[in-house]
Order: structure tokens, then C-alpha cells, then sequence
């Protein structure tokens, strides 16, 4: 099932436990939320929040929700991402833990801004 391609976000999400599925979904209102003029569409086979070009992605992982607002994102906001597993464009917030809604605002705010 997970190797299929997903045709929306709300195909994406019922994939998932309802445990997995509850932070994907504050993920997905957070960024909603936080870029407005953003479309929700599905790039990688991953939940994409696009303008011109994709902002951010979020995806489901075996131990963590995967959010990736490329390098300069995750350069941007160093300090702030110090308590998580981070890598050149991709920043892991585990499953076990409350997701940081106020960064992951942050972050997609930053990268509709960078990109306008």
C-alpha cells in the first residue's frame, strides 16, 4: 500500500494509525494556516504546499514525521531545530513527542517569503 502513489492529501492521511494520522493532520492545519496562499498538492508521493515552487513537504515515517522545507529552511532556524534530528534539507519530529507547531509555522512562513 505504501509504495502506491497517493492522489491527495486525504488519500495520504488515511494511510496512516489514527495516532500517526492526528500529527499529520496539525501538521497539515499548521502549514495551511501559516501559508494560506499555498495549494495543497502531492509531489514525492508526499503532502507539498506549493506557490510558484513547493515551500514544504511532510511525510510519515516508521519512528517520526519527516518536514521538509529544504536547505534553507533547516539553515534558517539551526538554533531553534538543535533539539532534533536535522540533515541538509530535512528535519525529524518524533513520533513520541508533541510536534513544535510554532517552528513548523515559522519555517513555512519563512520559505513563502523567501520564495515570493
Amino acid at each position: 500500500m505504501m509504495n502506491a502513489k497517493p492522489s491527495s492529501v486525504e488519500e495520504y492521511l488515511s494511510w496512516h494509525s489514527p495516532e500517526v494520522r492526528t500529527k499529520l493532520e496539525q501538521m497539515r492545519s499548521t502549514i495551511l494556516k501559516a501559508i494560506p496562499k499555498a495549494k495543497e498538492v502531492i509531489s514525492y508521493s508526499m503532502p507539498a504546499y506549493k506557490t510558484t515552487e513547493v515551500l514544504v513537504y511532510f511525510a510519515a515515517a516508521k519512528k517520526h514525521i519527516g518536514f521538509y522545507p529544504t536547505n534553507s529552511g533547516v539553515s534558517e532556524f539551526r538554533k531553534e531545530l538543535e533539539p532534533y534530528v536535522t540533515s541538509k534539507g530535512a528535519i525529524q519530529f518524533p513520533l513520541d513527542k508533541p510536534l513544535p507547531l510554532d517552528l513548523i509555522a515559522a519555517i513555512s512562513q519563512f520559505r513563502f517569503l523567501e520564495v515570493e
